[in-house]
C-alpha cells in the first residue's frame, strides 16, 4: 500500500531530524554545516518549498542577533566593555564574598545587551588579575562570572538567541508576541537567586590558582613607548589628567620630556605643549589607539615614518629578538633602524627587568619583543634576517575612547525604540548597526570580523526546522503523546518537564537548536490542554540557556575550563543544585506571569 503524502513527510523529517540531531551531537560537522544539510534535505524530500526553507535568513532573530554582535562590537572597539570591566573589578575589593556579590550582578547585566560570551572572555583577564593581585583561588571567581553571564541573557529578549527564536514561535502560532523585556521579571529573579545560591555554596567551587601562564599573558600590557604631543592637536594646552581621563588609565604615563629634558616638576594638571613627549606603558590596543589619535603619535613614527620607503599601506608588526642575535647589547639608537630596515621600533614589551627612559637608550636582549611599524614589501627582508625569531601581525586593535559617549547613546536609543514599539525589534536594533559603523564607533572590517556567521547560519537553518516540524504534524504527536502522560498533573509539574528536557537535551546541542526543535511541541502541548502557549515556550527557552549542568553546554563555560583548571564533575556538583532551583523558579514565575498563578507561595491555594 502506498504511503499517503502526510505520511511520507512524516517519515522523511523523522530522519532527517534523526541525522540533524546525530551530527549535532556527535559535532563531526560544524552546527551551522550541519543546520544547512538539515535545510537542504527537507527541502530534496518534499518537506519545505524552497521559500519556506530559506525564510531564516531574513527572520527576525537571525537579523537581530547580527545586529546585536554588530552593536557589542561597537562597544568593545570603544573602550566601553573593557572600562566597565575595570570599575567591576575595582568595586569587587579584596574579600571573596564580596567579589562575588559585585561580579555577579554586573557581569549579567552588561550579558543583558551584548553577547555573553564576549562577557565572559572580557573579564577572564580581569577576574585573573584580580585573583592574583589579592591572592584568591581562581576558580572560585570564574565559575560564579560565566554563571551569571549565562543568567545575564535572561534578562532581555534580544540577549539570547533562544528567546528569539521563542518570540518568533509565538509569532506564528499566532500568540502575542514576546517584547524586549517579557522575560525580564525572570531574569531578576534568576540573577538574584543565583548569585544567592554562589555566595552560600561556596564551599563547592574547588580552590585553584589561575592556569599557569596566565601571569605572562596579562603582563603583555606593559609595552614602553613614546608619546608625541602633536603641534596644533586636541591635547596641546590641555591637561595631563585631561588626556588620561579621555584615553583610559591603562596607559601609564612615567615620565615628561618638554624641549628634551625630563621634567619632575610637572603634574596631572600641568598643561601639555606641542613637542612634549610622554614617556609611557601601555597595553598593544593602546597602542594603536595612540597612534589613531589625532592629537598624539607615537613619537619614534612621527619623527621617522617620512623616511620610511616600500610598497603597502604602513602598519605595525611584532618581532622577537632570536637567542645569540647580533643587536643583544646594543641600543635601538645604535641600530639605525630606519635605515637598515626601513622600519621604526615605535615600542619594546620586555618579560623582566628594567628599560632605559628613553626608547632610543634600551639596550636589546633575547627575548624582546619588539613592536615595529613599515610598509608591507620591506618586511620580507625582516622576516627573513637571522637576528629575529619571529615576526607576526601585530594583535592590537585601536580602541575609539573619544566616540565611547556616543556608542551609549546609540545602544540607549535602539534599546529604547525595541522597548516602546516604536520601531519592530529587528529595525530598531539594525538601526543600532548601522549607526555604530556610520558613526566611527567601529570600522566595516570589524564589524563583519564581529558577527559569529556559525550563529547567524545555524538560527537560519533551524528556523526551517520549527516549520517543518509544525507543518508535518510531527509536534501535535509528541505534544498528544505527552498531553496523554501529563493531562492530569498540575501546571507547574508540567513547566518543569518542558524546562528538564530542554535543559537536558541543550547539554549536547545549542540553546537555539534545542529552543527550535522543542518549542513547537510546547506550543501543540498548550494548545491541547487549552492554555496559552507562552509560559510554555518560554520555559523550554529557559531550560536550553541556563541548565549550567556541564562544561560543554555554554561556550563560557569553556572558555574557563583551562584557566580556572576545573574538572567535569566541578560543574555538575556545583550546577545540579542549582539548575534544579533555576528550574522551580522559572516555572513558577511562568505561570505567574501568563497563566495568573501565585507570586508568593504563601499566597498559593
Amino acid at each position: 500500500m502506498a504511503l499517503s503524502p502526510h505520511l511520507f513527510h512524516q517519515l522523511a523529517f523523522g530522519l532527517v531530524l534523526a541525522g540533524g540531531l546525530y551530527l549535532f551531537i556527535s559535532e563531526k560537522l560544524r552546527v551551522d554545516v550541519t543546520a544547512m544539510l538539515i535545510l537542504l534535505a527537507l527541502v530534496l524530500t518534499g518537506v519545505l518549498d524552497s521559500k519556506q526553507a530559506l525564510s531564516g535568513f531574513s527572520s527576525e532573530p537571525a537579523i537581530i542577533v547580527a545586529a546585536v554582535f554588530v552593536i557589542s562590537g561597537g562597544l568593545a572597539a570603544t573602550g566601553i566593555s573593557e572600562q566597565l570591566g575595570l570599575w567591576i573589578g575595582r568595586a569587587a575589593g579584596r574579600r571573596e564574598w564580596r567579589t562575588i556579590a559585585v561580579v555577579m550582578p554586573a557581569v549579567a547585566l552588561l550579558a543583558a545587551f551584548t553577547h555573553h560570551v564576549m562577557v565572559t572572555a572580557m573579564m577572564l583577564p580581569l577576574l585573573l588579575r584580580h585573583a592574583r593581585d589579592r591572592q584568591m583561588p581562581a576558580s572560585r571567581l570564574l565559575m560564579p562570572m560565566s554563571l551569571a553571564a549565562s543568567l545575564g541573557t535572561t534578562l532581555t529578549l534580544v540577549s539570547a538567541p533562544a528567546f528569539l527564536l521563542a518570540s518568533d514561535m509565538l509569532d506564528r502560532a499566532g500568540a502575542e508576541r514576546l517584547g524586549i523585556f517579557s522575560i525580564t521579571p525572570i531574569g531578576i529573579a534568576l540573577v538574584i537567586v543565583g548569585t544567592i545560591y554562589m555566595l552560600l555554596t561556596r564551599w563547592l567551587l574547588p580552590k585553584h590558582s589561575g592556569e599557569s601562564g596566565d601571569d605572562d599573558y596579562l603582563r603583555l600590557d606593559r609595552y614602553r613607548t613614546e608619546l608625541l604631543v602633536v603641534p596644533g592637536g586636541q591635547w596641546a594646552t590641555r591637561s595631563l589628567a585631561d588626556m588620561q581621563k579621555a584615553i583610559g588609565k591603562s596607559v601609564r604615563v612615567l615620565g615628561w620630556l618638554r624641549d628634551g629634558k625630563r621634567r619632575d616638576d610637572l603634574t596631572a594638571s600641568s598643561p601639555l605643549l606641542a613637542g612634549d613627549i610622554l614617556l609611557v606603558e601601555a597595553a598593544a590596543d593602546e597602542l594603536l589607539s595612540l597612534h589613531d589619535d589625532p592629537g598624539l603619535d607615537l613619537n619614534a613614527i612621527a619623527r621617522f615614518s617620512d623616511t620610511l620607503s616600500g610598497e603597502g599601506e604602513p602598519q605595525l608588526v611584532q618581532a622577537v629578538v632570536a637567542p645569540a642575535s647580533e643587536f643583544i647589547g646594543r641600543s635601538i639608537r645604535e641600530l639605525d633602524f630606519s635605515r637598515q630596515f626601513h622600519a621604526v621600533i615605535a615600542g619594546l614589551w620586555r618579560r623582566d627587568g628594567e628599560v632605559a627612559d628613553r626608547l632610543s637608550d634600551a639596550r636589546l636582549r633575547e627575548g624582546d619583543l619588539l613592536v615595529l611599524y613599515g610598509r608591507p614589501s620591506r618586511f620580507s627582508e625582516l622576516a627573513a634576517h637571522h637576528g629575529f625569531l619571529m615576526l607576526v601581525p601585530f594583535a592590537g586593535e585601536a580602541k575609539r575612547r573619544l566616540r565611547a559617549p556616543l556608542a551609549l547613546m546609540i545602544l540607549g536609543v535602539s534599546i529604547l525604540a525595541a522597548a516602546t514599539e516604536w520601531l519592530a525589534a529587528p529595525v530598531a536594533f539594525l538601526f543600532g548597526a548601522v549607526a555604530m559603523v556610520a558613526t566611527g564607533c567601529i570600522d566595516i572590517k570589524q564589524a563583519y570580523r564581529g558577527i559569529d556567521v556559525r550563529i547567524f547560519v545555524m538560527i537560519a537553518g533551524v528556523i526551517p526546522l520549527g516549520i517543518a516540524m509544525e507543518q508535518t504534524g510531527t509536534a501535535d504527536l509528541l505534544a498528544h503523546g505527552l498531553a496523554v502522560l501529563v493531562a492530569h498533573w498540575p501546571v507547574l509539574a508540567i513547566l518543569l518537564v518542558m524546562f528538564c528536557v530542554a535543559a537536558l537535551l541543550t547539554q549536547v546541542m545549542s540553546d537555539a537548536a534545542t529552543t527550535a526543535l522543542l518549542g513547537p511541541v510546547a506550543i501543540s502541548l498548550a494548545q491541547v490542554l487549552d492554555l496559552p502557549p507562552t509560559p510554555f515556550v518560554v520555559c523550554t527557552a529557559l531550560g536550553a540557556v541556563v541548565a549550567f549542568l556541564t562544561p560543554i553546554g555554554h561556550h563560557g563555560n569553556m572558555l574557563i575550563l583551562g584557566p580556572g583548571r576545573y574538572r567535569f564533575s566541578d560543574f555538575l556538583r556545583v550546577g545540579l543544585p542549582l539548575t534544579i532551583l533555576i528550574a522551580l523558579v522559572s516555572a513558577w514565575m511562568a505561570r505567574w506571569l501568563w497563566l495568573g498563578g501565585p507570586l508568593w507561595p504563601a499566597l498559593g491555594g
